[in-house]
């Protein structure tokens, strides 16, 4: 393996591990309630936190303890930035 192809798989695995860090908790953190701003970050990362959490019992994709409607906008205004929302789908050329 080459040396830049080294360092981007070790670039790559430290985003992943970074982006990850902060995932869902379950119940046992109950410390204080999600709001929009974790909702934001739950979403950007949801499909990261759903890789993972086929592979452990113990990592959610969706915040449990969280306020409702803030968290919820939240989510899905992370989820939508991360996959782009649908603007590339109703961006075609015409011919």
């Amino acid at each position: 393996m080459k040396k830049s192809n080294l360092t981007k798989s070790l670039v790559f695995v430290s985003l992943i591990v970074f982006i990850t860090s902060c995932a869902p908790g379950g119940e046992k953190f109950v410390e204080q309630t999600a709001g929009f701003w974790m909702g934001l970050w739950h979403g950007f990362i949801s499909f990261f936190t759903f890789i993972i959490s086929l592979f452990k019992d113990n990592v959610g994709i969706y915040e449990i303890n969280n306020n409702g409607g803030w968290y919820n906008f939240g989510f899905i205004l992370g989820v939508s930035f991360f996959f782009s929302g649908g603007a590339k789908g109703s961006c075609r050329r015409r011919r």
